[in-house]
């Protein structure tokens, strides 16, 4: 058999599948071998899948960066308007001075050497040092915790509010070897339990403390009843 390509006539008798194998624009046959064109059409789809792969993971680690430092920003403004507010009692009220709000609450300044909310506050000394070493290993145990669970949102909540109200009663251990107390709140029916009523003295840092842990409970109680269902 015969056939006109640009140079000239060819044989294909036996060589034509050779003569198939030539680029399109030398060939202007179709009755090349299917075998041979085959290989061509399916290409393999691998390195496009580890592409997609690749970018996949990018935007996932982005993702879960960006959630990290979110969470890391919640303890930090935490733990600036803790320090903020207690440098303004500092520069307003004098040791023990209280100003009374309403019938129920009172603004006033109390050095608290124990743990949250006075407990440990009469001990000799030793407290300081001990509820320091104790805020820090729990904010480096935190930040653990939220850089390998940075994307469960009530969970991580919980840990910057915690974080950030620990680091804020550290800092005033440090600096001033007490934590300095400001939220005065009292009820006549409190009076059986504290004196004249009087629910003991706290601050910024103890009330995040105590959202967080409440929030770690919701958190709890939602992953239970999540695992049951």
């Amino acid at each position: 058999f015969f056939f006109q390509a640009e140079d000239g006539i060819r044989d294909i008798g036996v060589t034509g599948v050779q003569t198939c194998a030539l680029p399109i624009s030398r060939c202007r046959t179709q009755r090349c071998a299917p075998h041979l064109v085959q290989p061509l059409r399916h290409q393999p789809a691998r390195p496009r899948r580890t592409a997609y792969l690749c970018l996949k993971r990018t935007a996932t680690m982005a993702r879960a960066q960006r959630s990290l430092l979110l969470w890391l920003g919640i303890a930090l403004v935490v733990l600036l308007a803790d320090q903020f507010t207690k440098l303004l009692i500092i520069g307003t009220f004098s040791l023990g001075e209280s100003q009374p709000v309403t019938s129920y609450f009172n603004w006033v300044r109390v050095h608290n050497s124990g743990a949250a909310f006075s407990m440990l506050s009469t001990a000799s000394g030793w407290q300081r040092w001990f509820f320091t070493g104790v805020g820090v290993l729990a904010a480096g145990f935190m930040l653990w915790l939220l850089h390998n669970h940075r994307t469960q949102t009530l969970f991580c909540l919980a840990l910057s509010l915690v974080l950030g109200g620990a680091l804020g009663n550290v800092i005033d251990r440090l600096l001033w070897g007490h934590v300095i107390d400001f939220l005065d709140f009292h009820w006549p029916w409190l009076s059986p339990l504290f004196h004249e009523g009087h629910f003991p003295a706290f601050n910024l840092a103890d009330s995040a403390i105590t959202v967080g842990a409440v929030c770690l409970l919701i958190d709890e109680f939602l992953r239970v009843r999540r695992s049951r269902a």
